[in-house]
């Protein structure tokens, strides 16, 4: 696919004022077991396979695909990383010294960039945190889910509830700040079970909480075999409880899914949100990357063996497409509008290159549904609207 930045750089029907803050996603695919309910580009280590010599050769297509990918984010300064998966924490500490000192050496990281790694329980050692640590990261993602063993079974997890805690107790000494994933409405769930993970997930005192409803995904094993789930109501009362402890306990909701200590909101993911460009390398990683006159969305091979070899060959990107002027209001809500605090016309204009008048109509069916409220240029969700956001959303979807 095209990676010649001339390509993007001439003319187009956009006029962005200045490019958008860049983060930089790298997507590392293998794990233990595939989890019935993830629709992630994650896939099973296989048996018989030396895993040091395909890390290896894994982190040299990463930097390959950086390599090829410079032109097109030239002299722009990177903000956060975020090493995702599958299960980044099976790499060796050594592979991801190389991988963070090779993303260094090719691009302007700036002074306090936020470097997170997703890491599972199950391969938890005490060592290895600290051994992360050292080699760059910043932030651990700590992928709990739940402490109840049944629950983590159920959810085919890797890892026990006493892992679990180990692993918080370490991520808590090695780090300065961390994330606690946890999932709610699981199958067989209740209102006490939920509260109870909560709490136990709060005496850890997380910097950050990530807390999901878990979903039924197509193409999962989930929604082959739907496992007996909450019922709606009892998953309404179970985020009453989430909303109720995590402000007793000191944690903000900022994002319709994540809480955080003043100071330890996740970068990474505010990027996400407000809009602005990523570089998404790895075995089927996404991009956005924005030019003067217009916002380019790429998508890398998914198969790791076939990233591997066109990662090495200097031609890693299997889709690359221009985002239609049409499109743009809906893919800028999809994000903005999980914001609890909003966003204002400005971020709009800067960050999509179209005028107020593109969302004028939409804004102001929801205002009349209690769904938006609008305090100057600023336009922030409502309670109400947080409770119904793809309702919401979706008055934004292209006419026609």
């Amino acid at each position: 696919m095209n990676n010649d930045v001339r390509h993007y750089l001439r003319p187009g029907t956009l006029q962005l004022p200045a490019l958008p803050p860049l983060s930089l996603y790298l997507h590392l695919p293998w794990c233990l077991k595939k989890c019935p309910y993830c629709d992630f580009n994650s896939h099973e280590r296989r048996t018989g396979v030396d895993a040091r010599a395909q890390q290896g050769r894994y982190v040299d297509a990463l930097l390959a695909d950086l390599e090829a990918s410079l032109p097109l984010v030239w002299g722009r300064p990177v903000y956060s990383v975020f090493i995702g998966g599958g299960t980044p924490s099976l790499f060796e500490p050594d592979d991801i010294d190389r991988l963070i000192a090779g993303v260094r050496a090719r691009l302007p990281l700036e002074p306090m960039c936020e470097i997170t790694l997703e890491a599972n329980p199950g391969i938890f050692e005490r060592e290895r945190f600290a051994a992360f640590r050292a080699a760059g990261v910043t932030r651990l993602s700590v992928g709990v889910q739940s402490f109840h063993d049944r629950h983590l079974k159920a959810l085919g997890r890797v890892h026990d509830g006493a892992q679990a805690r180990a692993a918080l107790q370490e991520a808590a000494r090695a780090f300065d700040t961390f994330n606690l994933d946890l999932m709610y409405a699981l199958p067989g769930q209740t209102l006490a079970e939920l509260e109870q993970d909560l709490r136990t997930a709060l005496d850890f005192a997380p910097p950050h909480l990530s807390i999901y409803h878990l979903t039924i995904e197509p193409n999962t094993v989930f929604a082959k075999f739907p496992p007996r789930l909450p019922d709606e109501d009892t998953a309404w009362d179970m985020l009453d409880r989430i909303t109720a402890l995590t402000a007793d306990a000191g944690l903000a909701r900022y994002e319709v899914s994540a809480y955080a200590r003043p100071g330890h909101r996740c970068v990474h993911n505010l990027n996400y949100w407000e809009f602005g460009d990523y570089l998404g390398l790895g075995a089927g990683a996404h991009g956005k990357l924005s030019f003067p006159h217009r916002i380019v969305r790429q998508v890398r091979h998914r198969q790791p063996e076939r990233y591997m070899e066109q990662a090495l060959a200097g031609d890693a990107v299997a889709q690359a497409h221009e985002v239609a002027r049409a499109e743009l209001p809906l893919e800028f809500m999809l994000n903005a509008l999980r914001l609890k605090d909003g966003f204002s016309l400005t971020d709009y204009t800067e960050r999509t290159g179209m005028p107020p008048s593109s969302i004028a109509s939409a804004l102001q069916q929801a205002e009349q549904s209690g769904w938006l409220q609008r305090e100057g240029a600023w336009i922030r969700p409502t309670a109400r609207g947080f409770d119904f956001l793809s309702d919401l959303q979706q008055l934004f979807l292209p006419e026609g």
